[in-house]
């Protein structure tokens, strides 16, 4: 099954985009090839060019403090274990208070590496970073492995919190909605969102024996879904064959 996510809304939207940023500069800092820890480098970069912008780490805190009081609201009732409760709210209350104690923008220390800030000017040029431009960089990459993943945590390590909390944000989303099995009809599902109720992601499960690719059109009150195909010559047709998918709606 290939799983798509949808999100409802820009914050969302910034919050998956960190999260493939972190996971692959994850496995790629594992790797111990210099060519793995240049692309480490530069996904790193890509993560400040979203991580230091203003509204993030307040939009961060903010969605957190909600769901502390979400699952604060929770205490005494019956139905639901204490225990597993007062685990979820530890875990809420130490990445809050981890991103509380970030001062100023995250990731904001870079700046003052002029290393780092010379090579990030660089990268985006195409072959901006040969020997012959960056000679410093150059002797970088043939340190030794651990030498360069020692730098490379160095350099991460202010991101950490941010991580984290945007990991756990994520977790709680996908685990807020239930999943359903529909189909969409003739190659089409049109489906109206029920009011009262404002949606922040949509999970969409499809199997991928069918070669089929979903186009995903979403707002507050609609969902439209148009199943693809992709011919040989790489362009996307819509189809007309009934397409049986998985569906979740995370609040």
């Amino acid at each position: 099954m290939i799983l798509y996510e949808y999100p409802f809304n820009e914050r969302i939207r910034t919050y998956l985009r960190l999260q493939q940023l972190f996971n692959r500069l994850g496995q790629l800092m594992g790797r111990t090839d210099a060519l793995d820890h240049h692309f480490a480098l530069t996904t790193l970069f890509e993560i400040i060019e979203v991580a230091t912008r203003s509204e993030l780490k307040s939009d961060v805190l903010k969605d957190l403090e909600r769901q502390r009081q979400l699952y604060n609201s929770y205490r005494g009732n019956p139905a639901i274990s204490e225990k597993a409760l007062s685990g979820v709210m530890a875990q809420l209350d130490e990445h809050f208070d981890a991103l509380n104690q970030v001062s100023g923008k995250i990731g904001q220390s870079l700046s003052d590496n002029d290393f780092l800030m010379t090579l990030r000017s660089r990268a985006v040029i195409p072959g901006g970073t040969c020997e012959f431009d960056l000679p410093a960089y150059h002797a970088w990459q043939h340190h030794s492995a651990a030498s360069r993943a020692q730098d490379l945590s160095q350099w991460v390590e202010p991101f950490g919190p941010l991580a984290q909390a945007v990991k756990l944000l994520l977790q709680m989303l996908r685990e807020s909605g239930s999943s359903q099995k529909v189909m969409a009809t003739a190659g089409q599902l049109q489906q109206n969102l029920p009011q009262g109720r404002t949606f922040q992601l949509l999970r969409l499960k499809i199997d991928d024996t069918l070669g089929i690719t979903p186009e995903i059109s979403c707002n507050r009150l609609l969902v439209v879904i148009r199943m693809m195909r992709q011919h040989s010559d790489g362009k996307l047709v819509a189809t007309t064959d009934d397409v049986p998918f998985e569906m979740t709606l995370c609040a």
